[in-house]
């Protein structure tokens, strides 16, 4: 994995001098943009080469789940200026409609086949591994998109160039900047949600509190938390209230492994990392139950 974001992130800085070099010859801003774009990109893949390398790191006494979070750091730091980069887009743009450059249409065409023949290169080889992690696949979002918005370029070009339609240019920016916020938003959505430790998507806690209760001698299950560490870490922890007698007869063991094997044959979690408190219904009589609220999101 490491070594295909090495890979990628050399072709899209490639990308980055080539239309730095063209935009400025050109006079394009639509060129310019999209090397803005494929700087951020580039930047992204650096952080995801930079968190891919942390996450293999091994759980330490001051750092238990390791640097399994950088992999959020880095998506929200992508999101963010990715968002910068749109904003820019926009306003650059807006200034240029009353006033429309002169756009070297031939050459900026060239920048950008090359620019997209770099961004496909990228594209294959991130391919393999885009379902991998968050990380991966902000990193083969962001080639993909920026592919589309070199696209966008050469297509402005070739309109400028047959038709000198003057302001084919700043309409291309518009349309790189509106495909840019989407997949901002997406990212800065995940990693927001991983971080402030919202269920998973898709982990319904109701039928997770219903599944344990089926358990034998199972009275009651409170205070369910369920938080995402990681790509492929869902953990899940929960109190459960057995009778007096299963601490007495030795039961309490067999009910811990069916309620593992409860949670791991109906939902995707990791059940070696996920907590099941064991408890009477005397030593929790005077704790307040917590229970789940509806906030709408």
């Amino acid at each position: 994995m490491k070594k295909r974001l090495a890979i990628a992130f050399t072709l899209i800085f490639s990308i980055v001098i080539a239309q730095g070099i063209g935009a400025w010859l050109t006079g394009s801003l639509a060129l310019l943009v999209d090397m803005v774009h494929s700087l951020v990109d580039s930047t992204g893949l650096l952080l995801a080469l930079v968190a891919a390398t942390l996450m293999n790191r091994p759980p330490s006494k001051r750092h238990t789940w390791g640097f399994r979070r950088a992999e959020s750091l880095a998506a929200l730091g992508q999101g963010a200026l990715l968002l910068g980069v749109a904003l820019y887009a926009v306003v650059e743009g807006i200034g240029r409609i009353a006033n429309p450059p002169h756009v070297d249409a031939q050459q900026m065409i060239w920048f950008a086949l090359v620019a997209l023949v770099l961004n496909l290169a990228a594209m294959a080889v991130l391919h393999a591994d885009r379902d991998t992690n968050l990380n991966m696949r902000g990193a083969f979002l962001e080639v993909l998109v920026d592919a589309l918005g070199t696209i966008a370029v050469i297509i402005s070009g070739i309109l400028i160039l047959t038709t000198g339609f003057a302001y084919a240019d700043t309409i291309a920016a518009f349309i790189i900047a509106a495909m840019i916020v989407p997949r901002a938003i997406i990212l800065l959505r995940s990693a927001v949600r991983m971080l402030m430790e919202f269920t998973p998507e898709g982990l319904d806690l109701e039928e997770v509190r219903e599944c344990l209760m089926t358990v034998e001698h199972v009275i009651d299950v409170h205070d369910i938390h369920a938080t995402q560490i990681a790509t492929g870490l869902p953990v899940l922890t929960a109190h459960v209230v057995v009778s007096d007698e299963c601490f007495e007869t030795g039961h309490a063991v067999g009910i811990l492994e069916e309620l593992r094997t409860c949670v791991a044959d109906h939902f995707d979690v990791s059940v070696k990392h996920s907590t099941f408190q064991i408890e009477t219904a005397s030593f929790t009589a005077d704790e307040p139950r917590e229970i789940f609220h509806d906030y709408g999101g």
